[in-house]
């Protein structure tokens, strides 16, 4: 199977390729070098991998929750690649890409969404090993985040950035923490492998990103109201 794909939620953006079960990968360093650097970056790995586009199964592209402006890089450049070579996309939830990486039974995945608040979702391992979401994925401030019932492995940047507000709140019921994950185009070329087999895909004009916040920032009085600086 070949899949070409590009998660670019959070400032650790890269782009993949999955030709015949082996990965190639490209890392993208530093959010203001995304736009540059994506479609370089893909057309290289196809030139490695010695196929074009219209040879992919499908493009799939890490549809968030995160960075705005990341998100819809990624979609409009998979719309793009998709439309020309008559693709469907696979719009893959970044937070289930890290759940991917942790590989534990239960995991409860949290990144951090600036302004204070922190993107999370739930997932299960299904008999193949995939994790499927339990429930929506939110956006809330930490201190009114709560965990489902049971134990957790927990995953994501939202552990580093507020520790004491979550894992050290959360001690007792996890059996594991790795803060450093973050949302890679590797996972997604996996996941995106698996919409393909369970027929789980889109058409470009229906593909977007996962919009778990409308807003871009707070206001003065919003910051002051939650407790931060003016």
């Amino acid at each position: 199977m070949n899949i070409l794909s590009i998660e670019t939620a959070s400032e650790h953006g890269s782009v993949a390729l999955l030709h015949d079960g082996e990965l190639l990968v490209r890392r993208i360093q530093g959010a203001a070098n995304h736009s540059e650097a994506v479609l370089r970056d893909l057309r290289e790995l196809l030139s490695e991998g010695g196929i074009g586009v219209t040879q992919l199964d499908a493009i799939a592209f890490g549809a968030g929750p995160g960075a705005f402006t990341g998100l819809r890089l990624a979609c409009g450049v998979a719309q793009g690649l998709a439309l020309g070579a008559d693709l469907a996309i696979a719009a893959i939830n970044s937070l289930q890409a890290i759940a991917l990486q942790a590989d534990a039974e239960h995991v409860f995945v949290a990144t951090d969404a600036r302004m204070g608040e922190v993107y999370h979702a739930a997932f299960e391992q299904d008999h193949e090993g995939v994790p499927i979401p339990v429930g929506q994925p939110g956006c809330s401030a930490p201190l009114d985040l709560e965990l489902p019932p049971g134990d957790w492995f927990a995953a994501g940047s939202a552990f580093r950035v507020w520790p004491e507000e979550l894992e050290v709140r959360f001690l007792a019921r996890l059996v594991g923490c790795r803060p450093e994950l973050v949302a890679r185009a590797e996972e997604v070329a996996r996941l995106g492998a698996v919409a393909v087999a369970r027929g789980m895909l889109t058409t470009p004009e229906l593909a977007g990103p996962l919009y778990v916040r409308d807003k871009v920032a707070f206001t003065t009085a919003e910051r002051l109201a939650r407790g931060g600086r003016a």
